[in-house]
């Protein structure tokens, strides 16, 4: 009986640990898809798609600057290997190449943080703006996989 309960209370341990790492890859990327989209108001911008905002400018540049302070700590090795419902995944390279990823993390971070007292117009937008589509792009170039 005693063993009964100490088996099936580890299953139940085993299955909310296993959700709590599902729900910490899913916040990951939820974190990500409002980087796309803050950057895309930006990019519709210097496109022309769009009016020129600072307001918008601003907000965008804040989901970008508090993404970068969560970065560092996004992928615990407790995530490695998770790949749930969606589009896109972390790729290994992530756990396997740590210097490198935070590299890139201290690079967007810095992108990020000198755009957020430069950008004053669309001019200073469209000079600014491809740098940052461009750490984004980076990181994901080895960082990110999509899902087959």
């Amino acid at each position: 009986m005693r063993r009964s309960v100490l088996v099936i209370g580890m299953l139940v341990l085993g299955a909310a640990a296993a959700m709590a790492q599902e729900d910490l890859v899913k916040q990951d990327q939820a974190v990500m898809k409002a980087n796309a989209k803050n950057l895309g108001a930006m990019v519709a911008m210097v496109k022309g798609e769009k009016p020129y905002d600072q307001a918008t400018v601003d907000a965008s540049l804040a989901v970008l600057q508090n993404t970068a302070k969560k970065l560092p700590t996004m992928f615990p090795d407790s995530i490695k290997g998770q790949n749930p419902d969606g589009d896109y995944h972390s790729s290994p390279k992530v756990w396997e190449d740590k210097a490198g990823f935070a590299a890139h993390i201290a690079s967007f971070t810095k992108v990020v943080s000198d755009a957020k007292g430069k950008i004053r117009d669309l001019e200073t937008l469209k000079a600014i703006t491809p740098g940052i589509g461009k750490e984004c792009g980076g990181c994901h170039e080895t960082y990110r996989l999509k899902n087959s």
